[in-house]
């Protein structure tokens, strides 16, 4: 099936688990097949099925009570280029790993705008939470990130590959 991995990457990115990613992944397209004719083509096929899986991978989290996010003030929000990467390596495989490490509100938030390229605006709206507080979430995400990968490299002298 064409679009079956990257879906499958998606909800596994968001829950952690692969057993309950390819549950949700196999849920999202039986969803999509019941509800085709909700389809309207203002999107591409593939970002209306992606907004399904992501949606029945966060309805999962809540329903097992495994979706927590720290909610914070929408104050002293740092804007994201106030992190220097510069000074770690960022490969794409070192960043999954990172964020797979990360809390489920936090790596939620990563994983829906750094690999499924959601603005914030569309994040608080999928996560039922304040743009500001995904902003907060992705600072804080960025933060741990970092940390993971430098704690990571100092332990084993090397990168993360």
């Amino acid at each position: 099936m064409f679009y079956a991995k990257s879906m499958f990457n998606i909800a596994l990115r968001i829950l952690k688990n692969r057993d309950e990613a390819e549950d949700i992944t196999q849920e999202a397209f039986i969803k999509a097949y019941y509800k085709i004719n909700q389809f309207d083509f203002h999107a591409s096929f593939g970002a209306w099925l992606k907004k399904i899986v992501v949606n029945q991978a966060l309805d999962f989290l809540r329903k097992e009570n495994k979706w927590k996010m720290d909610e914070l003030s929408d104050e002293n929000i740092l804007e994201e280029n106030e992190i220097d990467w510069e000074d770690i390596d960022l490969r794409v495989d070192s960043v999954k790993k990172a964020i797979h490490n990360l809390p489920t509100g936090f790596r939620a938030v990563a994983s829906l705008y750094l690999f499924e390229g959601y603005e914030h605006k569309e994040i608080a709206e999928i996560l039922s939470i304040s743009e500001n507080t995904s902003k907060s979430q992705f600072h804080r995400a960025k933060k741990k990130i970092k940390e993971f990968i430098r704690q990571y490299e100092a332990v084993n002298d090397r990168p993360i590959i």
